[in-house]
């Protein structure tokens, strides 16, 4: 007796099991054969499965080729291919489906629109963002909360700002990605003032932050010294039962270190059970902010000592608070391991900046500049600005004179160094060259900045009480 011809439901089944198991590029090509046969490429479960399958074995192209033969791919089809390529790292193809989609007359739905975002995000293509923005509200899909934080997501992703709060201000539901995202977007822009005001705005309208939320909130707060902003979203924590992770408990150790309260981060440090790298580079960055060397470099030992290898960031940190501290010759041994390969990287300008720091600050400035001598590239603003801190100090004239005019080679649009110099050919007596400097100043269009400075009024005296 002949077998009984498989029926199409079978056949969709069968395919999808061997789609699930799919592990490579003959399995790909034994299915798409099977699939040509019994006439169901254009099945839209089993288009799901097939692409899904082709992107996991790196054959993403592959099923593009494929789809792209077929007479009316339906949108189900269309959204797939553009929600595989975002996923698969490569938006342009998301961008080029869509623009294909569009060309066929098939119209996008609520479920294209995030994926097609979404790779604009990733390219930050404002541009193409605001024309699928245009063609949104024209289908009457832009009161879809999905679609409305995909819109976010685009303009936030390239620093427009003030056209992502205009879409978040005509939202009439905002959830907690709404709100997560303009504070990100704000926190990236370098608007730590409008983060945060967005944070305060989410917590009157009764939104709970994610983890997410507080990381970009506590970066806000890192950044523009809001302390009490920070202590409040760590009372937050702690009264939510949150375990401290890696990344929530450095965001609140690298806030509390910027903000001058070190101990509170040091407290916050001593609590978690996971650390890693950027955990101790926090804690060890705070200590050299709070002037506290020695403290600083028992903890770097201390973190060699448990194993975790330190990075370059670790290296700016320790040196920093070395020099901060007057520590120059533990300075100096530290920067000579590195120089000599002990942490498995070459010094950047960077940790060349510090041990010209270390060595000017505390007055010993020939070997300073038998530092910048020794660099194995040109040195940058950094280091001759760290020469010129400390030869000022100390009363060296002529070697600020001399670093003094490195600085305006390097930015000869900065006004302040020509005024220093100006100043220190004044100690130095030589009228004419500081009113030459002056003349100079004048044919290049330059002004003197005007001063500022800041005061915190009433600040915190017991952290402990309002975390708690």
């Amino acid at each position: 007796m002949l077998p009984l011809p498989e029926t199409n439901t079978t056949a969709v089944s069968r395919l999808i099991v061997l789609l699930d198991t799919c592990a490579s590029t003959i399995h790909i090509k034994q299915i798409q054969a099977q699939l040509i046969r019994q006439n169901l490429c254009e099945d839209t479960t089993i288009a799901y499965g097939f692409i899904t399958a082709c992107q996991s074995v790196g054959l993403l192209d592959y099923a593009h080729r494929l789809y792209s033969q077929i007479k009316k791919p339906d949108v189900f089809i269309w959204n797939t291919l553009i929600k595989c390529s975002s996923h698969a790292q490569s938006p342009h193809k998301s961008v080029s489906v869509y623009t294909r989609m569009n060309r066929n007359g098939v119209f996008p739905n609520h479920y294209t629109f995030p994926f097609v975002l979404k790779a604009l995000s990733d390219l930050r293509d404002v541009k193409r963002g605001q024309c699928v923005h245009t063609q949104i509200v024209k289908m009457g899909q832009f009161n879809d909360i999905y679609v409305q934080n995909s819109l976010l997501n685009v303009y936030s992703s390239v620093g427009s700002m003030d056209l992502c709060q205009k879409v978040f201000d005509e939202m009439p539901q905002r959830d907690v990605v709404s709100w997560t995202v303009m504070i990100t977007g704000y926190r990236e822009a370098g608007r730590f003032d409008n983060a945060l005001n967005v944070f305060e705005r989410m917590e009157l309208a009764g939104v709970r932050p994610n983890q997410v939320t507080m990381v970009n909130a506590l970066s806000a707060c890192s950044s523009s010294g809001a302390l009490e902003v920070g202590i409040r979203i760590h009372g937050f924590v702690k009264r939510s039962g949150w375990e401290l992770d890696v990344i929530l408990g450095t965001s609140l150790i690298d806030m509390y270190g910027k903000c001058g309260r070190i101990e509170e981060g040091l407290g916050v440090f001593q609590s978690m059970e996971e650390k890693n790298v950027f955990t101790w580079n926090a804690l060890i960055k705070g200590l050299a902010l709070a002037k506290s060397g020695e403290e600083a470099v028992w903890w770097f030992s201390q973190m060699e000592q448990g194993g975790i290898k330190p990075d370059e960031v670790t290296l700016i940190g320790v040196l920093s608070a070395c020099s901060h501290s007057g520590l120059v010759q533990v300075g100096e041994s530290i920067f000579r391991s590195l120089v000599d390969g002990k942490y498995g990287f070459a010094p950047s300008f960077k940790h060349y900046a510090c041990a010209v720091d270390l060595f000017a600050r505390s007055g010993h400035l020939e070997e300073a500049s038998k530092i910048i001598k020794e660099m194995p590239f040109e040195p940058t603003k950094p280091v001759w600005g760290a020469l010129l801190a400390g030869s000022r100090a100390h009363g060296n004239l002529e070697m600020s004179e001399f670093a003094a005019w490195k600085l305006i080679e390097i930015q000869p649009e900065n006004s302040g160094y020509y005024v220093i110099l100006a100043n220190i050919y004044s100690l130095m007596g030589r009228w004419i060259d500081a009113e030459k400097i002056r003349e100079l100043m004048k044919e290049r269009g330059l002004k003197k900045d005007l001063g500022c400075s800041s005061v915190e009024h009433q600040p915190l005296d017991s952290v402990n009480e309002l975390v708690a």
